[in-house]
């Protein structure tokens, strides 16, 4: 036989499309081509596909050799295709039979000795292989990754020769599994914990209600007052990712340079870019683009420490995903789309000095200076992030006053699980997802409820969008509260929460 079929996939944003592998030989002077628009990784994988047969003692086929890789428009790079390029070459030229190629996927890269060695994307491939119905050779650093995607069976070889014993029924490979559940059990409890935070009981609260119903927040307060700490503790307190959710996070590390940990199985993502990020650090891309910041917190959450310091340009970038939970990069050659629906968690200091308000007179920052600090997070920017609260000095010996028995994370998980739960059944998503439609028909207020809140949005000038999200953060409130309606004292909570829209007044802080 002088055709063989084989099967891979390609890699674009977080989907794997598939590429058929066309090896065929035919008379002529020996060479080697490959066509189908193929990178410089993968026009060099014949060298590689050489060297590997020879060294694994195959006959390297001394004839016109052409491979082509379907669709013929789609860009193909790295060394993913070695494999199935090399299988190919020995089932057109005889050397294995080609009966049984087409139920396998197959995606590894060769080194000259006839080693498989690992790529990236696994796991997207592995769930289109799974959907498909079709079986997955990879590299034995690649399978625990690939394992993790429930009912594909992957098969871990370590050599070309592991392959070609496995499809001649010589040497059977054995089915690999992750220990999936045991990875997601030992994570469950490694987060810092809730009890470790002395006072800031108004921030502890808010940091629960964000928690609860994935709103964003954004922490004003002089340094040294716990904002970093509060931070740090919400994904010890987040719910648990279902397996769908933890499937697409992984997938978004997966295709990431830094590659995908197992050992992370499961845990909601903690993402704190430096201030000096770029915009593209933050988007992603390249000219084959890959995930940034945004797209890496999916499904968890990001930090942005010191948000002022934040080049103006790159906080702008935030505004698209917030509201759409996805990112757009195009490139002259492809386009990708990755998710990126996030928790925003972010702090900053109330002036350039950091002081201002504090009783020991510190703060000599004018009211100029304080305007044009805070002017560099943009008005669209603050009116997006859900929850503004201020996170002031302790007072002298408020340390020593640790609260007996404060709530520790468990405790305060459990509280947010039974309210996101609440959600769940409500309308089948957490709260600051919720469309118009369903805030008109979730969060139905009384008349006096309706006045309340109309009063408040003309004091403090708030928009359309944070009416939306005033009544969101109420109906979180009210779910804490296990209540079925939104009732006065939830309401009021949530306005309390839009610090920012209060107006500064002889550059002190306005009391919430």
């Amino acid at each position: 036989m002088s055709l063989a079929i084989l099967y891979s996939r390609g890699q674009c944003g977080i989907d794997a499309p598939l590429v058929t592998v066309e090896v065929h030989l035919s008379n002529g002077l020996p060479s080697l081509s490959i066509v189908g628009l193929p990178e410089t990784a993968v026009k060099e994988s014949k060298d590689r596909v050489r060297g590997a047969l020879l060294n694994s003692q195959f006959e390297f086929p001394a004839r016109r050799i052409t491979i082509n890789l379907a669709p013929a428009d789609l860009p193909k790079d790295g060394g993913r295709y070695d494999l199935a390029i090399a299988l190919g070459i020995l089932a057109a030229s005889g050397q294995i039979p080609a009966t049984s190629l087409t139920q396998y996927e197959f995606a590894a890269e060769l080194a000259l000795s006839g080693t498989l060695r690992p790529v990236h994307g696994i796991l997207p491939l592995a769930i289109k292989a799974r959907n498909a119905d079709r079986q997955i050779i990879v590299a034995r650093k690649n399978a625990n990754e690939a394992a993790l995607v429930s009912d594909a069976t992957v098969y871990a070889a370590d050599t070309l020769l592991d392959v070609c014993a496995h499809l001649q029924q010589q040497t059977l490979l054995q089915p690999h599994s992750a220990k999936r559940f045991e990875i997601d059990t030992s994570a469950a409890n490694s987060h810092e914990d809730m009890a470790d935070i002395s006072g800031q009981h108004h921030a502890k609260r808010a940091l629960q209600i964000a928690a609860a119903g994935g709103h964003s927040l954004l922490m004003i307060g002089p340094p040294g007052t716990g904002k970093t700490m509060l931070a740090s503790r919400l994904p010890g307190i987040l719910p648990p990712m279902s397996e769908a959710e933890a499937l697409e996070t992984a997938s978004i590390s997966s295709i990431s340079f830094q590659g995908l940990d197992t050992g992370q199985w499961r845990q909601r993502p903690f993402r704190c870019p430096h201030h000096t990020a770029s915009g593209v650090a933050l988007v992603g891309g390249g000219s084959n683009p890959k995930p940034g910041e945004i797209s890496l917190a999916h499904n968890g959450v990001m930090f942005l420490d010191e948000l002022p310091e934040y080049d103006r340009r790159v906080l702008e970038v935030l505004r698209e995903p917030l509201e759409s939970g996805h990112i757009h990069i195009s490139r002259a050659t492809q386009q990708a789309v990755f998710p990126a629906r996030f928790q925003l968690i972010a702090a900053m200091n109330p002036c350039p000095c950091g002081y201002l308000g504090a009783d020991n007179g510190r703060c000599h920052c004018t009211s100029e200076q304080v305007t044009r600090y805070r002017s560099r997070v943009s008005g669209p920017l603050l009116d997006r992030i859900d929850m503004h609260i201020e996170v002031p000095s302790l007072p002298a010996g408020a340390l020593r006053q640790q609260k007996n028995n404060p709530p520790d994370s468990q405790t305060v998980r459990k509280q947010v699980q039974q309210a996101r739960q609440q959600q769940l059944q409500r309308c089948g998503k957490a709260n600051h997802l919720m469309n118009i439609q369903e805030i008109n028909s979730h969060c139905r207020l009384s008349s006096a409820e309706h006045r309340l809140l109309e009063t408040a949005c003309e004091q403090l000038g708030l928009s359309a969008r944070a009416h939306h999200r005033i009544l969101k953060v109420a109906r979180t409130v009210a779910d804490l509260d296990h209540s079925k309606q939104i009732d006065r004292h939830h309401l009021s909570e949530a306005i309390s929460y839009r610090r920012l829209d209060r107006k500064l007044e002889q550059h002190t802080l306005v009391s919430g």
